[in-house]
Protein backbone atom coordinates (compact mmCIF):
# COMPACT_ATOMS: atom_id res chain seq x y z
CA UNK A 1 0.00 0.00 0.00
CA UNK A 2 1.19 3.60 -0.93
CA UNK A 3 1.73 5.56 2.47
CA UNK A 4 -0.10 8.33 2.47
CA UNK A 5 0.41 9.30 6.23
CA UNK A 6 0.55 13.34 7.17
CA UNK A 7 4.36 13.25 6.93
CA UNK A 8 4.37 11.72 3.72
CA UNK A 9 2.56 14.60 2.40
CA UNK A 10 4.28 17.47 3.93
CA UNK A 11 7.67 15.71 2.75
CA UNK A 12 6.19 15.48 -0.80
CA UNK A 13 5.02 18.88 -0.87
CA UNK A 14 8.40 20.90 0.32
CA UNK A 15 10.65 18.52 -2.04
CA UNK A 16 8.36 19.91 -4.72
CA UNK A 17 8.24 23.61 -2.90
CA UNK A 18 12.03 23.52 -2.52
CA UNK A 19 13.18 22.09 -6.21
CA UNK A 20 10.53 24.97 -7.92
CA UNK A 21 12.42 27.38 -5.35
CA UNK A 22 15.77 26.82 -5.70
CA UNK A 23 15.66 26.43 -9.59
CA UNK A 24 14.24 29.20 -9.59
CA UNK A 25 10.67 28.59 -11.27
CA UNK A 26 8.52 30.77 -10.00
CA UNK A 27 5.58 29.18 -12.35
CA UNK A 28 5.90 25.63 -10.44
CA UNK A 29 6.27 27.48 -7.03
CA UNK A 30 2.83 29.39 -7.34
CA UNK A 31 1.21 26.54 -8.83
CA UNK A 32 1.62 24.21 -5.51
CA UNK A 33 -0.75 26.70 -3.86
CA UNK A 34 -4.05 26.36 -3.91
CA UNK A 35 -6.68 29.22 -5.44
CA UNK A 36 -7.55 30.64 -1.71
CA UNK A 37 -4.15 30.65 -0.70
CA UNK A 38 -1.95 32.62 2.03
CA UNK A 39 2.22 32.91 2.32
CA UNK A 40 2.74 34.77 5.42
CA UNK A 41 6.78 35.46 5.85
CA UNK A 42 8.57 36.96 8.84
CA UNK A 43 11.87 38.89 7.04
CA UNK A 44 13.19 35.42 5.21
CA UNK A 45 12.01 36.47 2.03
CA UNK A 46 10.94 39.78 2.19
CA UNK A 47 12.75 41.64 4.82
CA UNK A 48 9.68 43.04 5.97
CA UNK A 49 6.34 41.39 7.88
CA UNK A 50 4.33 39.97 4.83
CA UNK A 51 1.42 38.31 3.90
CA UNK A 52 0.67 37.14 0.07
CA UNK A 53 -2.41 36.52 -0.32
CA UNK A 54 -3.53 34.31 -3.65
CA UNK A 55 -1.25 33.76 -6.65
CA UNK A 56 -0.79 36.97 -7.63
CA UNK A 57 0.75 38.51 -4.46
CA UNK A 58 3.22 35.11 -4.66
CA UNK A 59 4.26 35.71 -7.93
CA UNK A 60 4.62 38.86 -7.45
CA UNK A 61 7.12 38.44 -4.61
CA UNK A 62 9.00 35.99 -5.75
CA UNK A 63 9.50 37.82 -8.83
CA UNK A 64 11.08 40.35 -6.92
CA UNK A 65 12.93 38.70 -4.24
CA UNK A 66 13.53 34.64 -5.12
CA UNK A 67 16.84 35.35 -7.10
CA UNK A 68 18.61 37.17 -3.88
CA UNK A 69 16.80 35.31 -1.42
CA UNK A 70 18.39 31.69 -2.85
CA UNK A 71 16.19 29.19 -0.60
CA UNK A 72 17.27 26.30 0.31
CA UNK A 73 17.15 22.48 2.05
CA UNK A 74 13.44 22.68 2.80
CA UNK A 75 12.99 19.72 5.40
CA UNK A 76 10.63 18.67 7.42
CA UNK A 77 11.10 19.04 11.11
CA UNK A 78 11.35 14.96 12.57
CA UNK A 79 10.79 16.93 16.38
CA UNK A 80 7.13 18.00 15.23
CA UNK A 81 4.98 15.15 14.40
CA UNK A 82 2.91 15.99 11.18
CA UNK A 83 -0.74 15.82 11.84
CA UNK A 84 -4.41 15.82 9.95
CA UNK A 85 -7.71 16.73 10.87
CA UNK A 86 -10.72 18.28 8.95
CA UNK A 87 -9.17 17.51 5.69
CA UNK A 88 -6.06 19.93 6.34
CA UNK A 89 -2.75 18.05 6.81
CA UNK A 90 -0.17 20.77 8.39
CA UNK A 91 3.73 20.53 9.52
CA UNK A 92 6.90 22.24 10.34
CA UNK A 93 10.08 22.83 7.99
CA UNK A 94 13.72 24.19 8.37
CA UNK A 95 14.82 25.95 5.47
CA UNK A 96 18.12 28.47 4.64
CA UNK A 97 18.10 31.37 2.45
CA UNK A 98 21.77 32.74 1.32
CA UNK A 99 21.70 34.33 4.61
CA UNK A 100 19.41 33.06 6.82
CA UNK A 101 18.05 29.79 8.77
CA UNK A 102 14.75 29.99 8.88
CA UNK A 103 11.59 27.81 10.40
CA UNK A 104 8.53 27.20 8.90
CA UNK A 105 4.31 25.62 9.00
CA UNK A 106 2.46 24.48 6.12
CA UNK A 107 -0.87 23.50 6.13
CA UNK A 108 -2.30 21.56 2.99
CA UNK A 109 -5.79 21.51 1.92
CA UNK A 110 -6.86 19.33 -1.11
CA UNK A 111 -3.30 18.24 -1.91
CA UNK A 112 -2.01 21.99 -2.56
CA UNK A 113 -0.69 24.45 -0.27
CA UNK A 114 -3.57 26.68 1.51
CA UNK A 115 -1.09 28.58 4.39
CA UNK A 116 2.35 28.93 4.60
CA UNK A 117 4.86 30.13 7.58
CA UNK A 118 8.04 31.29 6.68
CA UNK A 119 10.27 32.89 9.49
CA UNK A 120 13.85 33.73 9.82
CA UNK A 121 15.66 32.54 12.84
CA UNK A 122 19.01 33.26 12.61
CA UNK A 123 21.44 34.69 10.22
CA UNK A 124 24.21 32.84 9.18
CA UNK A 125 27.69 34.18 10.85
CA UNK A 126 26.03 35.55 13.26
CA UNK A 127 24.60 33.47 15.48
CA UNK A 128 23.35 33.87 19.30
CA UNK A 129 26.00 33.08 21.69
CA UNK A 130 24.15 30.32 22.87
CA UNK A 131 24.23 26.11 23.36
CA UNK A 132 27.84 25.14 21.97
CA UNK A 133 28.59 28.45 21.33
CA UNK A 134 28.36 30.21 24.93
CA UNK A 135 30.67 32.22 26.16
CA UNK A 136 33.34 30.78 28.56
CA UNK A 137 32.69 33.69 31.18
CA UNK A 138 36.01 32.62 33.40
CA UNK A 139 39.62 33.35 31.49
CA UNK A 140 41.56 30.39 32.72
CA UNK A 141 45.20 31.38 32.80
CA UNK A 142 46.80 34.11 33.98
CA UNK A 143 47.64 37.67 32.89
CA UNK A 144 48.63 40.87 35.05
CA UNK A 145 46.50 43.30 33.18
CA UNK A 146 43.41 40.45 32.95
CA UNK A 147 40.01 42.38 33.74
CA UNK A 148 37.27 40.79 35.69
CA UNK A 149 33.77 40.41 33.93
CA UNK A 150 32.37 43.32 36.06
CA UNK A 151 35.56 45.45 35.33
CA UNK A 152 35.08 45.24 31.26
CA UNK A 153 30.98 45.78 31.71
CA UNK A 154 31.83 49.09 33.68
CA UNK A 155 33.76 50.00 30.79
CA UNK A 156 31.82 49.40 28.10
CA UNK A 157 28.62 51.27 29.48
CA UNK A 158 30.80 53.98 30.44
CA UNK A 159 32.19 54.51 27.16
CA UNK A 160 28.66 53.33 25.34
CA UNK A 161 26.76 56.61 24.11
CA UNK A 162 30.28 58.80 25.15
CA UNK A 163 33.58 57.62 23.22
CA UNK A 164 31.53 54.79 21.45
CA UNK A 165 28.17 55.50 19.68
CA UNK A 166 25.48 52.74 19.75
CA UNK A 167 24.23 51.16 17.04
CA UNK A 168 20.21 51.04 17.84
CA UNK A 169 19.03 53.60 20.46
CA UNK A 170 15.21 52.61 22.09
CA UNK A 171 13.20 55.25 23.35
CA UNK A 172 10.98 53.55 25.49
CA UNK A 173 12.11 51.28 28.56
CA UNK A 174 8.50 48.87 29.16
CA UNK A 175 8.51 45.58 28.51
CA UNK A 176 8.99 46.16 24.94
CA UNK A 177 11.88 48.12 24.94
CA UNK A 178 14.02 45.56 27.38
CA UNK A 179 13.08 42.05 25.42
CA UNK A 180 14.27 43.89 21.93
CA UNK A 181 16.87 45.14 23.91
CA UNK A 182 17.85 41.84 25.08
CA UNK A 183 17.64 40.09 21.63
CA UNK A 184 20.03 43.10 20.50
CA UNK A 185 22.39 42.48 23.22
CA UNK A 186 22.79 38.73 22.36
CA UNK A 187 23.48 39.21 18.50
CA UNK A 188 26.16 42.17 19.66
CA UNK A 189 24.34 44.98 18.16
CA UNK A 190 25.56 47.93 20.35
CA UNK A 191 22.49 49.39 22.26
CA UNK A 192 20.97 51.71 24.51
CA UNK A 193 17.72 51.99 25.93
CA UNK A 194 16.32 55.73 26.95
CA UNK A 195 13.52 55.61 29.57
CA UNK A 196 12.21 58.94 31.90
CA UNK A 197 11.29 56.84 34.20
CA UNK A 198 13.74 55.73 37.31
CA UNK A 199 14.05 52.44 37.22
CA UNK A 200 12.60 49.79 34.63
CA UNK A 201 9.39 48.07 35.42
CA UNK A 202 8.70 51.86 37.01
CA UNK A 203 5.87 52.23 34.18
CA UNK A 204 4.11 49.32 36.02
CA UNK A 205 4.86 50.21 39.63
CA UNK A 206 3.44 53.66 39.07
CA UNK A 207 -0.15 52.61 37.55
CA UNK A 208 -3.07 52.39 40.18
CA UNK A 209 -2.53 49.93 43.29
CA UNK A 210 -4.85 46.72 41.94
CA UNK A 211 -3.42 46.41 38.41
CA UNK A 212 -2.88 43.19 37.31
CA UNK A 213 -1.60 41.40 34.06
CA UNK A 214 -5.09 40.35 32.53
CA UNK A 215 -2.79 37.73 30.15
CA UNK A 216 -1.99 34.30 31.85
CA UNK A 217 1.58 34.09 32.51
CA UNK A 218 2.18 31.29 30.14
CA UNK A 219 1.30 33.77 27.62
CA UNK A 220 3.36 36.33 28.96
CA UNK A 221 7.26 34.99 29.22
CA UNK A 222 10.06 37.22 28.01
CA UNK A 223 13.00 36.24 25.72
CA UNK A 224 15.59 34.16 27.20
CA UNK A 225 14.07 33.97 30.53
CA UNK A 226 11.06 32.39 31.02
CA UNK A 227 9.05 32.95 34.72
CA UNK A 228 9.68 30.68 37.12
CA UNK A 229 6.81 27.24 37.18
CA UNK A 230 6.36 28.85 40.71
CA UNK A 231 4.53 32.62 39.40
CA UNK A 232 1.32 33.50 39.56
CA UNK A 233 -0.95 32.90 36.65
CA UNK A 234 -2.03 36.97 36.71
CA UNK A 235 1.16 38.88 37.75
CA UNK A 236 0.38 42.15 39.70
CA UNK A 237 2.06 45.64 38.42
CA UNK A 238 4.59 44.91 40.76
CA UNK A 239 5.98 42.32 40.53
CA UNK A 240 6.01 42.55 36.80
CA UNK A 241 7.68 45.54 37.88
CA UNK A 242 10.46 43.78 39.81
CA UNK A 243 10.82 41.33 37.36
CA UNK A 244 11.87 43.65 34.29
CA UNK A 245 14.14 45.48 36.88
CA UNK A 246 15.92 42.00 37.46
CA UNK A 247 15.78 40.61 33.67
CA UNK A 248 17.48 44.67 32.82
CA UNK A 249 20.43 43.46 35.02
CA UNK A 250 21.08 39.91 34.34
CA UNK A 251 20.48 40.28 30.77
CA UNK A 252 23.36 43.08 31.33
CA UNK A 253 21.05 45.72 29.19
CA UNK A 254 22.35 49.48 28.82
CA UNK A 255 19.73 50.61 30.44
CA UNK A 256 19.45 54.47 30.80
CA UNK A 257 16.95 55.54 33.41
CA UNK A 258 15.60 59.29 34.40
CA UNK A 259 17.07 59.82 31.29
CA UNK A 260 14.71 61.73 28.94
CA UNK A 261 14.62 62.05 24.84
CA UNK A 262 14.30 65.40 23.67
CA UNK A 263 14.27 65.45 19.88
CA UNK A 264 15.74 63.29 17.13
CA UNK A 265 16.58 63.96 13.41
CA UNK A 266 17.64 61.59 10.71
CA UNK A 267 20.55 62.48 8.33
CA UNK A 268 19.71 61.04 4.62
CA UNK A 269 23.16 61.71 3.78
CA UNK A 270 25.46 60.05 6.17
CA UNK A 271 22.53 57.71 7.42
CA UNK A 272 22.32 58.44 11.24
CA UNK A 273 19.83 59.97 13.87
CA UNK A 274 20.95 62.63 15.97
CA UNK A 275 19.28 61.97 19.38
CA UNK A 276 19.43 64.50 21.74
CA UNK A 277 18.72 63.83 25.27
CA UNK A 278 18.87 64.74 28.67
CA UNK A 279 20.91 62.01 31.34
CA UNK A 280 21.53 63.73 34.94
CA UNK A 281 21.03 67.00 33.82
CA UNK A 282 23.22 67.46 31.15
CA UNK A 283 22.43 67.18 27.22
CA UNK A 284 24.40 64.33 25.50
CA UNK A 285 23.93 64.22 21.50
CA UNK A 286 23.66 60.20 20.30
CA UNK A 287 24.47 59.03 16.42
CA UNK A 288 22.81 56.04 15.89
CA UNK A 289 21.82 54.40 12.89
CA UNK A 290 18.94 53.06 13.67
CA UNK A 291 16.07 54.13 16.32
CA UNK A 292 13.34 52.41 17.86
CA UNK A 293 10.30 53.83 19.41
CA UNK A 294 8.85 51.54 22.30
CA UNK A 295 6.78 53.96 23.67
CA UNK A 296 4.18 51.06 23.37
CA UNK A 297 0.53 51.06 22.46
CA UNK A 298 -0.77 52.33 25.97
CA UNK A 299 1.81 55.20 26.15
CA UNK A 300 0.04 58.22 24.39
CA UNK A 301 -2.89 59.05 26.93
CA UNK A 302 -6.10 60.10 24.64
CA UNK A 303 -8.15 62.90 27.11
CA UNK A 304 -10.65 63.68 25.37
CA UNK A 305 -11.72 67.95 25.22
CA UNK A 306 -15.06 68.59 27.06
CA UNK A 307 -16.71 72.10 27.59
CA UNK A 308 -16.09 73.19 31.24
CA UNK A 309 -12.70 71.04 32.39
CA UNK A 310 -11.38 74.48 33.21
CA UNK A 311 -14.20 75.38 35.68
CA UNK A 312 -14.57 72.15 37.35
CA UNK A 313 -13.18 72.55 40.66
CA UNK A 314 -12.38 68.20 41.51
CA UNK A 315 -9.42 66.70 40.12
CA UNK A 316 -9.07 64.87 36.80
CA UNK A 317 -6.62 62.14 35.63
CA UNK A 318 -5.96 60.03 32.72
CA UNK A 319 -6.26 56.51 33.39
CA UNK A 320 -2.46 56.14 33.07
CA UNK A 321 -2.34 59.04 36.00
CA UNK A 322 -4.78 57.19 38.80
CA UNK A 323 -2.90 56.49 41.41
CA UNK A 324 -5.19 54.05 43.19
CA UNK A 325 -8.47 54.48 45.26
CA UNK A 326 -6.64 55.60 48.66
CA UNK A 327 -7.86 59.34 48.96
CA UNK A 328 -11.26 58.75 47.48
CA UNK A 329 -13.10 56.71 49.77
CA UNK A 330 -16.80 58.59 50.45
CA UNK A 331 -15.95 60.72 47.09
CA UNK A 332 -17.99 60.94 43.96
CA UNK A 333 -16.37 59.58 41.41
CA UNK A 334 -16.77 59.55 37.46
CA UNK A 335 -15.48 56.99 35.58
CA UNK A 336 -15.87 57.31 31.49
CA UNK A 337 -14.53 54.57 29.59
CA UNK A 338 -16.30 50.83 30.02
CA UNK A 339 -12.84 48.86 29.34
CA UNK A 340 -10.16 47.22 31.20
CA UNK A 341 -8.97 49.94 32.76
CA UNK A 342 -12.13 51.52 33.75
CA UNK A 343 -13.09 48.19 35.35
CA UNK A 344 -10.33 47.87 37.02
CA UNK A 345 -10.53 51.19 38.68
CA UNK A 346 -14.24 51.02 39.66
CA UNK A 347 -13.70 47.75 41.19
CA UNK A 348 -10.75 49.97 43.25
CA UNK A 349 -12.64 53.14 43.97
CA UNK A 350 -16.38 50.58 45.12
CA UNK A 351 -13.68 48.24 47.53
CA UNK A 352 -12.26 51.38 48.66
CA UNK A 353 -15.44 53.16 49.79
CA UNK A 354 -15.80 55.44 47.02
CA UNK A 355 -19.16 56.15 45.24
CA UNK A 356 -18.58 55.30 41.84
CA UNK A 357 -19.99 55.46 38.45
CA UNK A 358 -19.36 54.13 34.81
CA UNK A 359 -20.29 56.38 32.05
CA UNK A 360 -20.02 53.62 29.19
CA UNK A 361 -20.41 55.97 25.78
CA UNK A 362 -20.36 52.45 23.25
CA UNK A 363 -20.63 49.14 23.16
CA UNK A 364 -17.57 46.65 25.37
CA UNK A 365 -16.86 43.56 24.32
CA UNK A 366 -16.53 41.50 27.67
CA UNK A 367 -15.33 37.91 27.96
CA UNK A 368 -14.63 36.17 31.57
CA UNK A 369 -10.99 35.34 32.43
CA UNK A 370 -11.31 32.04 33.11
CA UNK A 371 -13.82 31.10 29.86
CA UNK A 372 -10.98 33.02 27.59
CA UNK A 373 -8.08 31.33 29.88
CA UNK A 374 -9.86 27.20 29.46
CA UNK A 375 -11.40 28.28 25.45
CA UNK A 376 -9.65 30.72 24.18
CA UNK A 377 -6.18 29.90 25.35
CA UNK A 378 -5.80 27.10 26.76
CA UNK A 379 -4.60 24.99 24.24
CA UNK A 380 -1.76 27.09 23.42
CA UNK A 381 -0.97 28.95 26.75
CA UNK A 382 -2.13 27.39 29.56
CA UNK A 383 -0.55 24.24 31.75
CA UNK A 384 -2.61 22.00 29.95
CA UNK A 385 -0.91 22.80 26.70
CA UNK A 386 2.82 22.65 28.54
CA UNK A 387 2.14 19.20 29.86
CA UNK A 388 0.83 17.92 26.68
CA UNK A 389 3.91 19.12 25.47
CA UNK A 390 3.39 22.82 24.13
CA UNK A 391 6.13 25.45 24.26
CA UNK A 392 6.19 28.92 24.27
CA UNK A 393 7.91 29.18 20.73
CA UNK A 394 5.93 26.24 19.19
CA UNK A 395 3.11 28.59 20.49
CA UNK A 396 4.21 31.63 19.39
CA UNK A 397 4.50 30.21 15.81
CA UNK A 398 1.15 28.50 15.44
CA UNK A 399 -0.58 31.81 16.75
CA UNK A 400 1.99 33.57 13.95
CA UNK A 401 0.95 30.70 11.03
CA UNK A 402 -3.08 32.10 11.03
CA UNK A 403 -3.28 34.78 8.47
CA UNK A 404 -5.21 37.45 9.53
CA UNK A 405 -7.15 38.04 6.48
CA UNK A 406 -9.18 34.24 7.99
CA UNK A 407 -8.06 34.28 11.53
CA UNK A 408 -11.60 35.86 12.69
CA UNK A 409 -12.96 32.45 10.96
CA UNK A 410 -10.89 30.41 13.15
CA UNK A 411 -11.98 32.82 16.40
CA UNK A 412 -15.71 33.58 16.11
CA UNK A 413 -16.41 29.60 17.38
CA UNK A 414 -14.63 30.19 20.46
CA UNK A 415 -16.42 32.98 21.06
CA UNK A 416 -19.85 30.73 20.17
CA UNK A 417 -19.05 28.87 22.69
CA UNK A 418 -18.41 31.22 25.36
CA UNK A 419 -21.32 33.02 24.93
CA UNK A 420 -22.83 30.01 24.88
CA UNK A 421 -21.05 28.88 27.93
CA UNK A 422 -21.66 32.38 30.18
CA UNK A 423 -25.10 33.23 28.66
CA UNK A 424 -26.62 33.86 31.94
CA UNK A 425 -23.39 36.19 32.88
CA UNK A 426 -24.20 38.29 29.86
CA UNK A 427 -28.16 38.44 30.23
CA UNK A 428 -27.49 39.80 33.44
CA UNK A 429 -25.22 42.48 32.55
CA UNK A 430 -27.51 43.62 29.36
CA UNK A 431 -30.43 43.64 32.11
CA UNK A 432 -28.12 45.95 34.20
CA UNK A 433 -28.01 48.37 31.25
CA UNK A 434 -24.87 47.37 30.00
CA UNK A 435 -24.00 47.44 26.16
CA UNK A 436 -22.25 44.34 24.72
CA UNK A 437 -20.92 43.31 21.73
CA UNK A 438 -18.62 40.74 20.33
CA UNK A 439 -17.20 42.94 17.45
CA UNK A 440 -17.84 43.91 14.15
CA UNK A 441 -18.16 40.05 13.04
CA UNK A 442 -18.64 38.36 16.79
CA UNK A 443 -14.70 37.42 16.56
CA UNK A 444 -14.60 38.64 20.35
CA UNK A 445 -11.33 39.83 21.76
CA UNK A 446 -8.37 39.12 19.58
CA UNK A 447 -9.52 40.63 16.27
CA UNK A 448 -10.65 43.74 18.42
CA UNK A 449 -6.93 43.53 19.91
CA UNK A 450 -5.63 43.29 16.91
CA UNK A 451 -7.63 45.48 14.60
CA UNK A 452 -8.17 48.66 17.11
CA UNK A 453 -6.52 47.38 20.39
CA UNK A 454 -9.51 48.85 22.72
CA UNK A 455 -13.50 48.30 23.11
CA UNK A 456 -12.99 45.29 25.69
CA UNK A 457 -12.51 44.08 29.59
CA UNK A 458 -11.61 41.01 30.07
CA UNK A 459 -13.92 40.46 33.57
CA UNK A 460 -11.71 39.46 36.54
CA UNK A 461 -14.52 40.40 39.27
CA UNK A 462 -16.07 44.42 38.10
CA UNK A 463 -18.91 42.91 36.13
CA UNK A 464 -20.29 41.47 39.24
CA UNK A 465 -20.57 44.38 40.77
CA UNK A 466 -21.91 46.28 37.36
CA UNK A 467 -24.66 43.47 37.35
CA UNK A 468 -25.57 44.14 41.24
CA UNK A 469 -25.27 48.07 41.21
CA UNK A 470 -22.60 48.44 43.31
CA UNK A 471 -20.72 50.33 40.58
CA UNK A 472 -23.51 52.71 39.17
CA UNK A 473 -23.63 52.61 35.29
CA UNK A 474 -24.54 55.10 32.75
CA UNK A 475 -24.51 54.14 29.47
CA UNK A 476 -25.47 54.88 25.98
CA UNK A 477 -24.45 59.03 25.84
CA UNK A 478 -21.75 60.87 25.59
CA UNK A 479 -20.71 63.83 27.68
CA UNK A 480 -22.29 67.28 27.32
CA UNK A 481 -19.90 69.13 29.43
CA UNK A 482 -18.75 69.95 33.00
CA UNK A 483 -19.46 72.15 35.67
CA UNK A 484 -17.93 72.73 38.78
CA UNK A 485 -19.22 69.81 40.34
CA UNK A 486 -21.07 67.83 38.34
CA UNK A 487 -20.35 65.62 35.29
CA UNK A 488 -23.27 66.64 32.96
CA UNK A 489 -24.17 63.98 29.96
CA UNK A 490 -26.44 64.97 26.49
CA UNK A 491 -29.28 63.60 27.87
CA UNK A 492 -29.77 65.86 30.64
CA UNK A 493 -28.19 63.62 33.43
CA UNK A 494 -26.03 65.02 35.74
CA UNK A 495 -23.41 63.21 37.36
CA UNK A 496 -21.97 64.51 40.72
CA UNK A 497 -18.31 64.30 40.72
CA UNK A 498 -15.12 64.72 43.30
CA UNK A 499 -13.10 63.27 40.84
CA UNK A 500 -13.14 62.53 36.95
CA UNK A 501 -11.12 59.43 35.69
CA UNK A 502 -10.60 59.44 31.76
CA UNK A 503 -10.49 55.65 30.77
CA UNK A 504 -10.43 56.57 27.39
CA UNK A 505 -7.62 55.05 25.85
CA UNK A 506 -4.59 55.77 24.25
CA UNK A 507 -3.22 57.30 20.36
CA UNK A 508 -1.39 55.94 18.10
CA UNK A 509 2.47 55.86 18.35
CA UNK A 510 3.53 57.70 15.69
CA UNK A 511 2.24 60.82 17.85
CA UNK A 512 5.77 59.84 19.65
CA UNK A 513 7.24 60.44 16.41
CA UNK A 514 5.57 63.62 15.99
CA UNK A 515 6.52 64.97 19.17
CA UNK A 516 10.29 63.27 19.06
CA UNK A 517 10.89 64.20 15.44
CA UNK A 518 8.16 66.06 13.55
CA UNK A 519 4.60 65.92 12.62
CA UNK A 520 5.88 65.67 8.77
CA UNK A 521 8.01 62.31 10.02
CA UNK A 522 4.63 61.15 11.93
CA UNK A 523 2.44 62.01 8.69
CA UNK A 524 5.25 60.40 6.53
CA UNK A 525 4.90 56.77 8.32
CA UNK A 526 0.99 56.58 9.14
CA UNK A 527 -1.02 55.27 11.49
CA UNK A 528 0.83 52.56 13.67
CA UNK A 529 -1.84 49.50 14.83
CA UNK A 530 -4.48 47.80 13.13
CA UNK A 531 -4.92 45.70 10.12
CA UNK A 532 -7.06 47.72 7.72
CA UNK A 533 -9.91 45.56 8.30
CA UNK A 534 -12.47 48.19 7.84
CA UNK A 535 -14.35 47.29 11.00
CA UNK A 536 -14.70 49.99 14.17
CA UNK A 537 -11.99 52.30 14.53
CA UNK A 538 -10.01 50.11 11.99
CA UNK A 539 -10.38 51.57 8.42
CA UNK A 540 -9.61 49.81 5.15
CA UNK A 541 -7.90 49.01 3.00
CA UNK A 542 -6.52 46.08 4.35
CA UNK A 543 -2.96 45.70 4.72
CA UNK A 544 -2.77 42.48 6.36
CA UNK A 545 -0.21 42.99 9.15
CA UNK A 546 0.06 45.38 12.18
CA UNK A 547 0.64 48.83 10.87
CA UNK A 548 4.01 50.03 11.05
CA UNK A 549 4.91 47.54 13.95
CA UNK A 550 8.40 45.62 13.98
CA UNK A 551 8.84 46.14 10.23
CA UNK A 552 10.47 49.23 8.05
CA UNK A 553 8.65 52.13 7.98
CA UNK A 554 8.49 54.93 5.01
CA UNK A 555 11.17 56.69 7.20
CA UNK A 556 13.99 55.39 6.74
CA UNK A 557 15.85 53.83 10.14
CA UNK A 558 12.94 54.16 11.81
CA UNK A 559 11.03 51.51 13.72
CA UNK A 560 7.78 51.00 16.15
CA UNK A 561 7.97 48.21 18.50
CA UNK A 562 4.83 47.72 21.26
CA UNK A 563 2.10 45.54 22.03
CA UNK A 564 1.67 43.02 24.73
CA UNK A 565 4.09 40.61 26.53
CA UNK A 566 3.60 37.69 24.07
CA UNK A 567 4.40 40.24 21.03
CA UNK A 568 7.14 41.88 22.29
CA UNK A 569 8.64 38.69 22.96
CA UNK A 570 8.21 36.99 19.75
CA UNK A 571 8.45 39.81 17.33
CA UNK A 572 11.58 41.53 18.93
CA UNK A 573 13.24 38.23 17.35
CA UNK A 574 12.42 39.61 13.97
CA UNK A 575 13.22 43.27 14.58
CA UNK A 576 16.18 42.45 15.94
CA UNK A 577 17.52 40.59 13.09
CA UNK A 578 16.59 43.26 10.89
CA UNK A 579 18.40 45.82 12.76
CA UNK A 580 21.76 43.19 13.06
CA UNK A 581 21.50 42.71 9.38
CA UNK A 582 21.96 46.12 8.66
CA UNK A 583 24.48 46.21 11.09
CA UNK A 584 26.76 44.19 9.16
CA UNK A 585 25.85 45.39 6.05
CA UNK A 586 23.62 42.76 4.76
CA UNK A 587 21.87 43.17 1.85
CA UNK A 588 18.22 43.94 3.05
CA UNK A 589 15.81 44.96 -0.18
CA UNK A 590 12.33 45.41 1.55
CA UNK A 591 9.39 44.19 -0.66
CA UNK A 592 6.11 45.63 -0.11
CA UNK A 593 7.02 48.79 2.35
CA UNK A 594 3.11 49.45 3.38
CA UNK A 595 2.38 52.89 1.68
CA UNK A 596 0.88 55.57 4.63
CA UNK A 597 -3.29 55.89 4.77
CA UNK A 598 -4.12 56.97 7.87
CA UNK A 599 -2.41 60.05 9.92
CA UNK A 600 -3.29 59.00 13.43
Amino acid sequence: MLDISPGTKIDTMLSKLGQALESGDIDAAVNLFQADCYWRDLVTFTWNLKTLEGHEQIRDMLTSQLAATKPSNFVQDTKEAASEAGGVTDGWFEFETAVARGYGHIRLKDGLIWTLLTTMTELKGHEEPKGVRRPMGAEHGHDRDRKTWKEKREIAAAELGYSVQPEVVIIGGGQGGIALGARLRQLGVPTIIIEKNERPGDSWRKRYKSLCLHDPVWYDHLPYIPFPENWPVFTPKDKVGDWLEMYTKVMELNYWGSTTAKSAQYDEKTGEWTVVIERDGKEVVLRPRQLVLATGMSGKANVPKFEGQDVFKGEQQHSSQHPGPDAYAGKKVVVIGSNNSAHDICAALWEAGADVTMLQRSSTHIVKSDSLMEIGLGDLYSERAVEGGMTTRKADLIFASLPYRIMHEFQIPIYDKIREKDADFYSSLEKAGFILDFGDDDSGLFMKYLRRGSGYYIDVGACDLVIDGSIKLKSGVDVSHLTENAVVLKDGTELPADLVVYATGYGSMNGWAADLISREVADKVGKCWGLGSNTTKDPGPWEGEQRNMWKPTQQEALWFHGGNLHQSRHYSQYLSLQLKARQVGIDTPVFGLTKSHHLS
